[in-house]
């Protein structure tokens, strides 16, 4: 029995012998046909001629590389570099846990992007432009405004820069930041208008690399500012338009039908301010060009701030740029989308309603949801394809829902910073309930479409489309004929050739 399990056992043995031989197999190969290399080589070295000389370092270097061919243990190399890395700034804590640390180099993102800077009175500035959001989210950035005169014996003066982010966190890469620059001194910065430049000092406020960039942000010539500005009560327009960012492919028939509409609607005391992001392409922009002549329309080429990624083409900071832009030289400065059109009762006027709104540094203006798809067809097919699209995409949606995007006009003197759908940096009150005396018609999506919108037509007041209830509503339709006859005998017939 004791030489049965001998033999079991040695049997055991041989398999277990094999089994590593086996596994090994390769590297047993790789080690022999080295070595069966190297005793070659020492064979043959008497022979080789003396002018060809082999150094033991040269053997050591070859054998180095076969070394380097075998597998080793990866758990024991991984092992060996964490424990050898005593050049790391990495540290192990208490817990056995390894800390590791990231340090930055360069910029990912710009400090601050600076797009411009206006006066806000005789002692203030404001400078719009561009910062990292992440920098804002996680940092502590500061702003400093310094006021260096060009005349030698004004010593510069300097402010705390007040900072304010108007994108609501919707920001990407870039936050938008308005900074506001008021001096304490009591009488006007560069009171004898000698000129000066107005510097932005911005500080990154990180406590581990922390950096100040200064921007010459506002330079004005000698004998350049007048300072009555600020105190008239006189101004060039009543109503101002400033638009936000246009992009993509635009349909020039929408925007005709917009422009004409409310240029119309304001009057001859109004101006429009439209922002090209790209959208204003040769077609719109031939449908703008009569305007243009007129002195009602300008038109901004914003295309390079797409290097910055910032919300929705960086519209908030457009907008505020406007509005600082422009603020002395309107009464009344209105910020909607060229997808919506404006509407007062019958028996009221732009006027009358302003007048009425005329303690409220801003107002909210109440969305009216068309449809950009279903049309009426009252006046037969082939003449309804015929009409404007205001004049046939006549159909409100009706769906009960909490809130609708509102609008809104403020009197910009009062404003500090604005928004897209309203402003929450201004003095005075905010009205809220206008929709008696202004409301706004929304045809959302119809702007970028370059082809005929109707796709289906309905001759009923009431239908119900892709489970959404609709009503006829003609308020915009009606006014359609006027508006085109307006078009026609203000600019004439050069864009009756306009397509879609």
């Amino acid at each position: 029995m004791a030489m049965v399990k001998e033999k079991e056992q040695n049997t055991k043995d041989k398999k277990l012998l094999v089994g590593v031989i086996w596994n090994f197999s390769a590297e047993l190969k790789l080690t022999f046909m080295a070595l069966l290399v190297l005793c070659t080589l020492a064979t043959l070295l008497p022979f080789i001629p003396s002018s060809f000389s082999l150094s033991t370092s040269d053997f050591r270097f070859c054998i180095s590389r076969f070394s380097s061919a075998i597998p080793v243990n990866t758990t024991t190399t991984t092992t060996t570099v964490e424990e050898s890395s005593s050049s790391s700034p990495d540290r192990v804590l208490d817990n056995g846990v390894i800390k590791r640390t990231f340090t930055g180099y360069g910029s990912a993102a710009y400090n601050f992007v600076s797009m411009s800077a206006y006066r806000g009175g005789v002692n203030s500035f404001a400078v719009i432009g561009l910062s990292s959001k992440p920098l804002h989210v996680y940092g502590h950035p500061s702003y400093r405004c310094e006021w260096v005169s060009f005349d030698p014996t004004q010593d510069p003066i300097s402010t705390t820069g007040s900072k304010i982010l108007t994108d609501w966190g919707y920001g990407r890469i870039y936050t938008t930041v308005v900074v506001n620059c008021t001096f304490s001194s009591i009488s006007a910065v560069n009171p004898q208008n000698s000129g000066g430049t107005l510097i932005l000092h911005a500080t990154t406020g990180d406590p581990n690399l922390n950096l100040t960039d200064s921007i010459p942000v506002l330079t004005e010539s000698p004998k350049s500012v007048d300072f009555n500005l600020y105190n008239s009560t006189k101004k060039k327009y009543d109503y101002l338009y400033c638009g936000s960012s246009l992009y993509g492919n635009l349909s020039p028939q929408r925007i005709r039908e917009w422009i004409a509409y409310h240029v119309r609607f304001f009057g001859e005391r109004s101006h429009f301010v439209l922002h090209d992001a790209g959208g204003i392409h040769e077609e719109v922009f031939e449908v703008l060009k009569p305007w243009i002549e007129l002195g009602r329309v300008t038109i901004h080429d914003i295309r390079d701030q797409e290097r910055f990624d910032g919300y929705y083409h960086n519209q908030f900071m457009i907008v505020n740029d406007c509005l600082h832009r422009y603020r002395f030289m309107t009464k009344w400065m209105f910020f909607f989308d060229v997808d919506e059109f404006l509407h007062v009762p019958v028996k009221e006027t732009v006027s009358s309603v302003m007048e009425s709104l005329e303690e409220y540094s801003q107002f909210t203006i109440e969305q009216m949801p068309m449809s950009s798809r279903i049309c009426y067809s009252g006046d037969g097919p082939a003449r309804t394809y015929r009409k404007w699209g205001i004049e046939k995409l006549a159909y409100r949606d009706v769906k009960k829902v909490p809130r609708r995007d509102r609008k809104y006009a403020v009197q910009p003197e009062n404003v500090f910073a604005t928004g897209v759908h309203m402003s929450q940096n201004l003095q005075g009150k905010t009205y809220h309930k206008a929709e008696s005396k202004i409301r706004y018609f929304h045809y959302h999506g119809s702007i970028s479409q370059r082809r005929e919108p109707c796709r289906h037509l309905f001759n009923d007041s009431r239908v119900v489309f892709e489970n959404s209830p609709y009503v006829l509503d003609t308020t915009i339709r009606d006014v359609g004929l006027a508006v085109r006859t307006f078009e026609l005998r203000t600019i004439g017939d050069r864009l009756l050739r306009t397509r879609q």
